[in-house]
């Protein structure tokens, strides 16, 4: 019964073993990813503020041809009354 019990604890012990260095490659897997982390969330602040620009432009933009439009109807309805007269 001696050598079963003996058996076991150099099981567990082993298992243990194996766990623990699944434990530590783990911890060092993640600090290793730690900047990459920190550098891809950087790069979506960029995004994100680069898309809310992009935003702000095509804003301007559409009310710049709102406005053209606006303008070349005034001219068009101008051109046809001179033409009237």
């Amino acid at each position: 019964m001696k050598v079963e019990y003996g058996e076991h604890m150099a099981d567990s012990n082993e298992q243990f073993e194996r766990l623990e260095e699944k434990l530590l490659k783990a911890m060092n897997s993640s600090s290793e990813r730690r900047p990459e982390k920190r550098a891809l969330e950087q790069e979506i602040e960029k995004l994100k503020a680069a898309t809310r620009e992009h935003a702000q432009g095509n804003s301007a933009m559409e009310r710049e041809l709102i406005a053209l439009r606006k303008e070349r109807e005034d001219v068009r309805s101008r051109v046809r009354t001179a033409g009237a007269d």
